[in-house]
């Protein structure tokens, strides 16, 4: 069955009492709970055709928020970004957020009791691991008595040193970045200062760099060549596989690793397998953004799956965008000949535009041959990023997040256009606008085609541009997914404009590589998109042809027979 992942920012899925104030938090704008992921809920997704649900923002991370328990103090707010916070500068390796706690002293359980809904629903549980930092203040109240705290066997007046956790600035204080307002703050204190975790080695960073966390030492000497020490292994090694394991004991599936790139690869290569030894099917899947070192990450890493940003994301939005011809996919698949199976495939996430924002195509209508191609192109799991069904535009001005385009992920906030589908509870389609309605109609019957066809994750792809360059290749991509058992054929097009007509040629040489027999017609029956059944009838010796006529800004994908 093909993986389908639901991404939901956890803090903003159900934020029944959320005002909405600008910069608000948490006592005026709210936020989702654990609780609130109901049986009803997880159900819902599930039967939206999801196998998969990443919850972003689950491991405790630094706030400006305060709880009564000791430990759960607020953090300086000149060293955090937003009310809520990063979910990506973590403040414990080994606790939750206790936002989403409705009881705050027992809020491990209650996530605990919501990875079993999870499993009880059929849907696999996927938590963000961050490896290459952590917040300035970090601090755990959580671990495990017998592993030791981070940092503390650190040698502070080595600015590297292998057995470290972390890098230093020996004899300099950490200053706030210029343009960090401190205005009736109290004075920060770091001392000596840290490298931040985008690898700035001054006790000053800048405020465009990731002032916020501070850089984990995983042996790497970054201000020598990057010399490497992993003989023997270093401390920090030991410290992630343990946050590993602690959380695959906890019943994860899986992680998503949050700049995996920025942590060597040797260190993948040893820590995967060891958490595998104990938990055989844990899914580990890179954010890496250099293309180059896919396949490293692929077979020395071990990881099963890896972002594909860099090569389909940016193509795919740049045709959207009407920036490159569409015959710039097949660019994609020669460069990932043969990793195609490891490739995530996406339009949204939480670090990008909405797709109905102004700031990307304004009308989400305009990526639905979009994600048709991320669908059905190759073999790797789709991922959908919540409210992305609904054409959630991302336009709000939260606090600390701009009006960018994105759904916030430092402030305490109400998605209003998703909390209509989630009514409470409730999730009531009859909440919603006839068009969004539509929307959502299309994303769930895509969803559920690809669990149906089992071509989509086992079958082999065939490229139909070479021989059909008469079209208008600027807008119209065609190609067919096939195995032993089934034959697509998918054409798309992305013009926001004007109907296709388009007479396809289909190769002798197609039939014979993915299974059909030589013959002069063959069978294409629309399997989903509106479209009548067509027939290929034998144009000459080398080829048959079919006519098709495709809407603007839609695709449609036909079963091949004879």
């Amino acid at each position: 069955m093909s993986v389908n992942i639901y991404q939901v920012f956890t803090r903003l899925f159900r934020n029944d009492a959320g005002q909405n104030i600008y910069n608000g938090d948490l006592s005026t704008n709210g936020s989702s709970m654990f609780n609130h992921f109901t049986e009803k809920a997880l159900h819902e997704i599930r039967n939206m055709g999801f196998s998969h649900v990443w919850f972003t923002g689950i491991i405790r991370h630094a706030s400006c928020t305060s709880f009564d328990e000791p430990g759960l103090e607020a953090d300086h707010p000149a060293v955090v970004k937003g009310k809520a916070g990063s979910p990506y500068a973590v403040k414990d390796f080994f606790d939750v957020v206790p936002d989403l706690a409705e009881d705050v002293g027992h809020r491990m359980k209650e996530f605990y009791d919501l990875v079993n809904r999870c499993h009880k629903q059929d849907l696999k549980v996927i938590i963000d691991f961050v490896p290459n930092h952590v917040c300035r203040q970090y601090q755990s109240i959580q671990k495990p008595e017998k592993i030791p705290a981070l940092g503390a066997n650190d040698d502070t007046s080595m600015s590297f040193s292998a057995a470290n956790n972390f890098y230093y600035i020996p004899g300099e204080p950490f200053q706030i970045p210029e343009g960090i307002n401190t205005e009736g703050l109290p004075p920060y204190y770091e001392m000596p200062a840290k490298a931040t975790g985008n690898n700035v080695f001054e006790a000053q960073p800048q405020k465009t760099d990731w002032y916020e966390t501070v850089k984990l030492n995983y042996g790497v000497d970054f201000r020598h060549d990057s010399a490497t020490y992993f003989d023997p292994i270093p401390q920090t090694w030991y410290r992630m596989y343990e946050v590993l394991h602690f959380w695959a004991h906890k019943g994860v599936d899986g992680f998503r690793i949050d700049m995996a790139e920025m942590v060597p690869v040797e260190f993948w290569g040893w820590v995967v397998p060891r958490i595998r030894e104990d938990f055989p099917e844990m899914l580990f899947i890179a954010e890496i953004y250099k293309p180059d070192e896919y396949r490293k990450y692929i077979e020395q890493g071990h990881f099963d799956w890896l972002y594909d940003k860099e090569q389909f994301y940016n193509i795919v939005r740049a045709v959207i965008e009407e920036k490159v011809s569409a015959s710039a996919i097949s660019d994609i698949w020669k460069a990932q000949e043969g990793i195609d199976a490891h490739m995530l495939r996406f339009l949204e996430n939480h670090d990008e535009q909405r797709i109905a924002s102004e700031f990307f195509a304004a009308n989400p209508e305009k990526a639905i041959p979009g994600m048709l191609l991320a669908a059905t192109m190759h073999k790797g799991p789709l991922m959908v990023y919540f409210g992305q069904e609904l054409a959630e535009q991302g336009m709000d001005e939260e606090g600390f997040s701009g009006k960018d385009g994105k759904t916030t992920i430092f402030d305490y906030w109400r998605v209003e256009k998703y909390q209509k589908w989630v009514n409470g509870g409730r999730f009531d389609n009859e909440m919603l606008d006839q068009k969004t309605k539509d929307l959502r109609a299309a994303y769930v019957e895509l969803l559920r085609f690809r669990q149906k066809y089992e071509v989509i994750h086992s079958g082999g792809f065939y490229d139909l541009m070479w021989v059909n360059q008469h079209l208008d290749t600027d807008y119209v991509y065609c190609f067919i997914r096939h195995s032993d058992n089934q034959a697509i054929l998918v054409l798309l097009n992305f013009d926001t404009a004007d109907d296709k007509q388009l007479t396809l040629n289909l190769p002798v040489h197609a039939l014979k590589h993915i299974g059909l027999h030589e013959t002069k017609t063959v069978n294409a029956g629309a399997v989903l998109g509106k479209h009548n059944s067509v027939v290929f009838k034998q144009k000459d010796n080398q080829s048959l042809e079919g006519q098709f006529k495709i809407s603007p800004s839609s695709g449609c994908i036909f079963e091949l027979t004879q």
